[in-house]
């Protein structure tokens, strides 16, 4: 800061070419209230603007909550804040939206984002734990009219290589929702045998080619060579695949299955870092004692595994009688969503309603 008081001028990023590549350098999408032409256009083309989150089925998930002014809600997993500034929209200034994000990077992010659009603290509270203490949040402010998780990873984490979440940039392999807890990808990687990774990535993300991808992880610990970021992990994960027998290829092509053993191995990675199916298990079974009776619950999931727990634990609690109604079927987003989201296309929505 200059001796005047005033903000010393900072020079916008770098960058080759007529268009900015990297995610640092994307200052514009990174700023969409004072660039929204530039965010428009971004997502006119299909793609999320570097920095945000497009919320999911938005409207599919108000029709189900039904939510009216004077009610108490909960939105397990903030993130970015798109579904719950939807949300606190329909309280009209009435009622209370609370929502906790184990995030501590982006929920101070939010906040300010929440609070900007008008939803200040008298309106919406944002809580930094991790949903699976659904059960203390409860006991404080619940319980809940409303509640909804959406366990999709937000796009913020993807999109910055210096989290660690995604193979398509290289960064620290970390993989942690809050890198101050906890062990990193990294560090995992070095507790386990051949074996055990080969049973985290089936059961995972059901891949197909488990035992090869773990049989080069392995090999590459064992001879001291680091595996220390997204680069090298993906090395070894192409390496793998290159090395299979052309009849052992599920995909369309080498490269696309290069591509899709990617996604699937940082998936059950981040999945088993941060004990996802561990905390969704912990999540629903205190689930309905976080609901009024009456109240309302809609989960998404991204995958097979979270939407079978999801699925089995609303057929039990209807069983015992903690549920009035489940969804019979999922939904799924608009083949207008995801083309205007691509990361929509993975979602499953599944509702349930407490027993009055």
């Amino acid at each position: 800061m200059n001796t005047d008081g005033k903000e010393k001028h900072k020079r916008r990023p770098r960058y080759k070419g007529t268009h900015p590549r990297h995610f640092h350098e994307k200052y514009k999408e990174q700023n969409p209230e004072k660039y929204k032409d530039t965010i428009e256009k971004v997502i006119r083309k299909g793609s999320t603007p570097a920095g945000m989150h497009l919320p999911i089925m938005v409207d599919e998930i108000l029709d189900f909550l039904q939510i009216v002014p004077g009610q108490k809600g909960l939105d397990c997993t903030l993130g970015y804040g798109g579904h719950s500034s939807r949300m606190a929209e329909k309280l009209q200034g009435s009622g209370h939206l609370y929502a906790t994000d184990a995030d501590p990077i982006e929920i101070q992010k939010t906040r300010g984002r929440m609070k900007g659009k008008g939803f200040n603290e008298q309106i919406f509270t944002a809580i930094n734990t991790n949903f699976r203490n659904i059960d203390r949040v409860a006991a404080e402010f619940g319980p809940f009219d409303f509640i909804l998780a959406d366990l999709g990873v937000s796009s913020m984490q993807i999109d910055n290589p210096d989290r660690g979440f995604s193979y398509k940039a290289d960064g620290p392999l970390d993989l942690r929702f809050n890198p101050d807890q906890g062990e990193s990808a990294a560090e995992r990687l070095k507790t386990l045998s051949r074996d055990e990774i080969a049973f985290m990535l089936a059961e995972n993300s059901d891949e197909p080619y488990a035992d090869e991808i773990a049989a080069r992880i392995s090999k590459a610990l064992k001879k001291k060579i680091p595996i220390e970021t997204t680069s090298a992990l993906r090395q070894l994960i192409e390496e793998a695949v290159e090395s299979l027998p052309e009849h052992r290829i599920l995909e369309n092509s080498r490269k696309d299955a290069v591509k899709k053993a990617c996604t699937r191995t940082f998936q059950a990675l981040r999945i088993d870092v941060n004990s996802e199916m561990e905390v969704l298990y912990e999540f629903l079974s205190k689930l309905p004692e976080a609901l009024a009776p009456g109240g309302r619950a809609a989960i998404l999931t991204f995958h097979s595994g979270e939407d079978r727990m999801v699925k089995k634990m609303f057929r039990s609690g209807k069983k015992e009688g903690l549920y009035a109604e489940i969804s019979k079927d999922v939904t799924r987003a608009s083949a207008e969503e995801c083309f205007r989201n691509p990361r929509s296309r993975g979602a499953k929505l599944r509702w349930a309603i407490r027993q009055s």
